[in-house]
């Protein structure tokens, strides 16, 4: 049996495991007797990558299959500093998983979204997770934490992923809230209000936020830097998963 590395984001995490992708997120997700742990967020890494850092080769004498014949589930190689000791060009396919088990597979785009002039909405999901509005754009956001810090902090690398704001993106007092589940509304159009795009850039929402959040809001996709990289996992529309991915939709609707 092969071994697979993979990057997970929820929480930060180095894991090898015997299990292909879509058998790897509904373990972690749900466990084998399907108790809910929670939804999953992935990358698969190339598993000949290799970091002083990492003992991925100790870890992997250890991946080998059960009295059984079973293949090993996991072996977690690093909980810790993982996002700043890998790099972009290690990362494959992502990989999002819901609560019940259902797994989809998103794959680089060529280049970054394009630039939308309005107000934006990003979840931290590794190293950090906080939930920040910004008058950014992605990359603008990236490289004011990461590469070009406009505060006395920075950090090594950022995954993080845009949701939806409706009409608040462009009109955050009077804009309709629409079917945006957030049970925050009146904070986040608070926070929203104080974005001046010379004097207060981003604001946090929360500090430390939920990890979890309904895949449907994503707006775009997700992005992953580490350094001076920065790539984008552009998120399916809703009528190619509710045509192509029917199933993986319904389970993250429920």
């Amino acid at each position: 049996m092969s071994i697979h590395l993979y990057y997970s984001l929820i929480p930060e995490a180095l894991i090898a495991s015997m299990l292909p992708p879509e058998e790897f997120g509904q373990y972690y997700a749900t466990g084998h007797k399907f108790k809910s742990k929670g939804q999953a967020v992935f990358f698969e890494v190339d598993s000949a990558y290799r970091h002083p850092y990492f003992d991925i080769d100790g870890c992997y004498k250890r991946c080998v299959p059960k009295a059984s014949g079973a293949p090993k589930n996991s072996i977690y190689v690093s909980m810790y500093r993982v996002t700043e000791h890998l790099t972009i060009s290690a990362l494959g396919k992502m990989y999002l998983t819901t609560a019940m088990g259902a797994t989809l597979g998103l794959s680089r785009a060529d280049a970054l979204p394009k630039i939308e002039k309005e107000l934006h909405m990003y979840q931290d999901l590794a190293p950090i997770n906080s939930l920040v509005v910004s008058v950014f754009d992605p990359a603008a956001y990236y490289a004011d934490v990461v590469t070009q810090p406009s505060h006395s902090f920075r950090f090594p690398g950022m995954c993080f992923v845009e949701l939806e704001l409706g009409m608040l993106a462009r009109d955050p007092e009077n804009g309709r809230e629409g079917d945006l589940p957030y049970s925050f509304m009146q904070h986040l159009r608070e926070a929203l209000l104080e974005l001046e795009p010379k004097e207060k850039q981003n604001k946090l929402v929360h500090r430390v936020h939920s990890l979890e959040f309904p895949f449907r809001m994503v707006k775009n996709g997700f992005f992953a830097g580490i350094g001076d990289e920065l790539v984008y996992y552009p998120m399916l529309s809703q009528a190619a998963l509710k045509k192509d991915h029917s199933n993986w939709w319904r389970s993250a609707n429920l």
